[in-house]
């Protein structure tokens, strides 16, 4: 799982698995009630809504026996890391995680930094290079500078350095 989703340390692993722990319990419990509780009926609604608005969940498995069939994989699917490389804007699931924390990517109009952040499915979309990034069209990087600065002051524009 680690070297699969490009997670730092078993804590990252640990994590997941706690919360994956206390909406399985959540979702126990909530299925040894009547199956006309209003309890059952409001809560587990309010949970199938949230598993689906994060993408962990299908639209037709709107049923609490299926909360209780997810996996750790179904939740690291989802985090940002992952997102990025499956869009194909990193090279690999390391790449995505540099790119993240070096304040490369933006969700909507928000750079985000933080790897783990789970995107939801409406936000999917949204991902993008931050405006600000040389690889988003905004300034460009240190040796791309010094270069251009290079062929600047000598002879003419060397200008064959390719961007990624």
């Amino acid at each position: 799982l680690i070297g699969e989703y490009g997670l730092r340390n078993k804590r990252e692993v640990w994590r997941v698995k706690f919360t994956l722990a206390k909406i399985r319990k959540a979702a126990r419990e909530l299925l040894t009630l009547d199956e006309k509780d209003p309890k059952r009926l409001f809560e587990g609604n309010a949970l199938l809504r949230r598993l689906v608005r994060i993408g962990v969940l299908d639209e037709g498995k709107m049923k609490l026996d299926y909360i209780l069939g997810l996996k750790i994989e179904d939740f690291l699917e989802r985090r940002l890391q992952t997102q990025v490389f499956k869009l194909g804007l990193a090279k690999s699931i390391h790449h995505a995680r540099v790119l993240i924390r070096q304040r490369h990517i933006r969700v909507r109009k928000q750079v985000v930094n933080i790897p783990s952040f789970i995107v939801r499915l409406d936000s999917q979309k949204h991902i993008d290079f931050s405006l600000r990034s040389p690889y988003g069209g905004g300034r460009p990087g240190r040796v791309k500078r010094k270069n251009a600065k290079k062929g600047q002051g000598g002879a003419g524009g060397a200008d064959d350095e390719e961007e990624d």
